[in-house]
């Protein structure tokens, strides 16, 4: 083999490595959309906010110098919390009045946070800085830094608790029912109300998670931090299958990978046309995502 192609080799681990890191984001803000959309059929678009929401707290809180193992459960409970509100104040008076309303209030929902966010905290950047030493560590030509080995450790166990909680706890498999139909559920006695409150919490903690990630990840958070990131979370939700929560988990991080090699290997500034080639490409080949069956709907 010759030095070039072993280069090569060493290249592209290193954008795997920055992909899984990117993707791993991805994916806990997908779960959000994911969850939602199983459980109430709406494509929440204020999404991202939570995500921008979650990252100011941790900032507040690390400039408290609070350690981490407070600053995520904390950013992640604030953040949940205030999805609740939205969603009986916003979405619950609107929850049977068709999908166009529910768009429509979403979108207006992700702006109120958008402009709130600029008017009350102001339209610059802030720093975000690290309660710890980033140290990098290298392995052969590829290297890989402390920052990156907590995102991609953290998010494995928070997607291992949402798997335990869906799959073994009672209230996870109250969000089955749920799911599966509403009507039948109310009927066996479940109060669909706290499930989906609950659902649109646990959707919100995951993204207040990535948001203090990813302010760790880039050293700076801003009011329209969620915006796109929020996008590109839905694309990876649809990509993986919307309302399948292994698909939002694929869906993430294949985005992760794709815009990093996508970044390495050609032009960086295709990173985000990239996202939206995907989300074209499964709409038309396979809208029901990588994970996902067709299923039949009566109209």
């Amino acid at each position: 083999m010759s030095q070039n192609f072993i280069y090569l080799c060493y290249d592209i681990l290193q954008y795997l490595v920055n992909g899984l890191a990117q993707g791993s984001i991805y994916a806990l803000v997908a779960l959000g959309y994911t969850m939602v959309y199983g459980i109430i059929k709406l494509i929440n678009f204020a999404h991202g906010e939570f995500y921008m929401i979650g990252a100011f707290i941790g900032l507040y809180l690390v400039s408290l110098k609070l350690p981490l193992y407070l600053v995520f459960p904390l950013a992640m409970i604030s953040s949940g919390l205030i999805a609740v509100i939205v969603e009986r104040l916003v979405y619950k008076p609107i929850r049977y009045a068709g999908k166009i309303p529910a768009l429509i209030t979403a979108l207006g929902a992700s702006l109120f946070f958008q402009f709130g966010g600029q008017l009350v905290i102001g339209a610059d950047s802030k720093s975000f800085e690290l309660p710890y030493q980033d140290k990098t560590y290298i392995l052969g030509e590829v290297s890989v830094t402390s920052t990156q080995l907590i995102i991609m450790g953290v998010t494995f166990f928070l997607m291992l608790f949402l798997w335990w909680l869906v799959k073994h706890t009672k209230i996870g498999k109250a969000m089955r029912a749920t799911s599966f139909n509403r009507d039948a559920a109310e009927l066996m006695g479940i109060n669909t109300d706290m499930i989906i409150s609950f659902t649109f919490f646990l959707g919100a903690s995951l993204a207040g998670a990535a948001g203090v990630l990813v302010g760790m990840y880039t050293n700076t958070v801003n009011p329209l931090m969620g915006m796109i990131p929020g996008l590109k979370a839905f694309i990876a939700a649809v990509l993986g299958g919307i309302g399948i929560i292994p698909g939002a988990v694929l869906g993430g991080l294949v985005l992760g990978v794709a815009e990093n090699l996508v970044v390495g290997l050609w032009v960086s500034t295709y990173r985000d046309a990239v996202a939206f080639a995907i989300l074209i490409l499964i709409l038309l080949f396979k809208p029901s995502g990588l994970l996902g069956r067709p299923t039949g709907e009566k109209v």
